[in-house]
């Protein structure tokens, strides 16, 4: 997502870099191929930045906030475009206070082959109007939501909630119709009722490789449910079957190398039900 994001802002002429400490050669290979400048350290790239853009796995954002800060990332502005909750969001522009901080939260894929995502923020509203002025004509559609950071990740965090659950699942729907022998009339059913995730089995795979982001996304879900007074189980859950493709990350699996995986520990110890 990162490396698309700033594709987009180079193809309308703006300076984009990116930190080369500690990351991997596919980090720096999508990096070079989207043409961002590399700095060598955190530091750098602070002293030089006017906006800093942050699209990481969810679980880190407060971590790579706590980071910036340290380098004393004054006057400039933040936007925190991670999907967790408005608490962490709120934390995070705590932990920035010479700064703008604007939350944002992208819904839909990373801008490439046509593709548009929106880019929702909330915030401070010369914050807002700035970064929507950056991605001004590029793939990254913007909405500005209000003045209340933790709106826009509140936002994203409920379409979370209920996007990737269904994929969840579907997979799981799918797992047992192939393992009972009835994989195809479950298609059957599905395909009677208009976009049904039940229908789109080629996704199963990419929502093993994707598990290790998607599981504390739906754990900070979970915690947004909690505190509107709702019921987090099923999100835990989801979350949960996620972390039984940790080997997956990233990986090019078949469908049935995928279920294989959700199998694998579950045999482990089973027993008959009385």
């Amino acid at each position: 997502m990162g490396a698309a994001f700033g594709t987009q802002l180079r193809r309308h002429n703006v300076r984009v870099l990116w930190c080369a400490d500690g990351r991997s050669s596919r980090s720096r290979a999508r990096a070079e191929n989207a043409g961002l400048e590399g700095v060598q350290n955190l530091g750098q790239l602070v002293e030089r930045a006017d906006v800093l853009l942050s699209l990481c796995p969810p679980a880190a954002a407060v971590d790579v906030a706590r980071q910036v800060a340290a380098c004393g990332f004054d006057g400039q502005m933040y936007i925190e475009a991670n999907a967790i909750t408005p608490r962490r969001v709120r934390t995070i522009a705590e932990l920035l206070p010479g700064a703008v901080v604007v939350d944002g939260a992208v819904v839909g894929s990373p801008p490439v082959s046509g593709k548009q995502p929106t880019l929702y923020l909330s915030g401070d509203p010369h914050g807002c109007a700035q970064a929507t002025e950056l991605f001004s004509g590029t793939d990254v559609k913007t909405k500005v939501l209000g003045a209340e950071v933790g709106t826009a990740s509140a936002l994203k965090l409920a379409y979370s909630s209920y996007q990737k659950a269904s994929r969840v699942l579907a997979a799981l729907a799918y797992g047992v119709a192939d393992a009972s022998g009835v994989a195809d009339e479950l298609l059957e059913i599905a395909g009677k009722r208009g976009g049904s995730y039940l229908t789109e089995t080629a996704y199963i795979p990419k929502t093993a490789s994707r598990a290790w982001r998607w599981g504390p996304e739906l754990d900070d879900a979970a915690a947004l449910l909690r505190e509107a007074g709702l019921p987090d189980d099923l999100m835990r859950a989801a979350s949960q079957v996620l972390s039984r493709w940790s080997e997956a990350r990233e990986r090019e699996l078949t469908i049935a190398e995928a279920l294989s995986l959700l199998h694998a520990d579950h045999e482990c110890g089973e027993r008959e039900e009385p």
